[in-house]
């Protein structure tokens, strides 16, 4: 049993190989800084729209999901979301964003955007980015950095 797991194992190893391979990644480290979006331009939980640079250049656009409240702090909560950047070449990078966020006076959050595709030359991108950042509630604003790698075939 234990031989036929392992030839199967085997198997899907070398079939999905050459997908890998067919990749090129690169790592992206940079800044991000947007303003919060407000409803009616926003019919979402929350929203944010901005700019990123480094590794990444262009516009980014998030969209809050889902959020749920943490059990051992009051003002932290877990989200997720939809994450979008358009690049200076006018591709779109698609991502699905998941992390936590204070909402008290610190204004803290963290996440991990998981590439799942996009536009042009992005169509069939991976790969994922980890931001850290301040949301400031009194301006509206968030900022931070981010740092990852991308993946095009």
């Amino acid at each position: 049993m234990m031989r036929m797991v392992l030839a199967m194992v085997s198997v899907t190893v070398m079939a999905a190989g050459p997908a890998f391979a067919d990749q090129t990644c690169k790592p992206v480290t940079g800044h991000f800084e947007a303003h919060v979006v407000p409803p009616p331009n926003c019919a979402a939980i929350f929203c944010t729209a901005g700019r990123v640079w480094g590794g990444l250049q262009g516009t980014y656009e998030f969209t809050m999901t889902t959020l749920q409240p943490s059990v051992a702090v009051p003002s932290i909560m877990f989200f997720t979301g939809d994450s979008g950047v358009t690049t200076q070449s006018g591709d779109l990078l698609n991502g699905t964003d998941t992390g936590s966020i204070d909402l008290g006076p610190n204004g803290g959050f963290a996440s991990l955007i998981t590439f799942t595709g996009g536009t042009g030359a992005l169509t069939n991108a991976s790969g994922q980015i980890r931001l850290r950042g301040q949301l400031d509630q009194a301006a509206g604003t968030t900022s931070g950095d981010y740092t990852g790698t991308i993946c095009t075939p």
